[in-house]
């Protein structure tokens, strides 16, 4: 299963990169798409107020997980680890890599963070087949 960060999601719904499309299509389809809950918040504030309803309820059909109180003691320690690599990072973004390596899940996501976060070994970031 794969965690598909917002930055996924907002290319998917502009609907302008093609080979992203197909392949968020075709697992959404293979049912290897699931959702953070920071994800899902990030998704529906972003989201027009007329649309709110119908994106809310598309998102209630796929996995959720959710940060657990290991989540926040993990992130904590990453905050410290980062330090002492000159990175900072969001506490959103600590939040979803912090979920992904908890529940072993590959990590799609657009967002460079991420890939810095990868280079301390603390994801495992999705890279889609060409």
């Amino acid at each position: 299963m794969i965690l598909a960060d917002t930055s996924v999601w907002i290319e998917f719904f502009r609907g302008k990169n093609n080979r992203l499309i197909q392949k968020f299509r075709s697992l959404l389809d293979d049912d290897q798409i699931a959702l953070t809950s920071p994800v899902r918040i990030e998704i529906l504030s972003g989201t027009p107020k007329n649309e709110v309803l119908r994106i809310g309820r598309l998102l209630a059909a796929l996995p959720i997980f959710y940060p657990e109180k290991t989540t926040w003691s993990l992130i904590e320690k990453w905050v410290e680890e980062g330090k002492e690599h000159g990175d900072n990072f969001g506490v959103v973004d600590l939040l979803i890599a912090g979920i992904s390596q908890e529940n072993n899940l590959a990590l799609w996501s657009l967002d460079s963070d991420f890939g810095r976060m990868k280079k301390l070994g603390w994801v495992n970031l999705f890279a889609p087949q060409a």
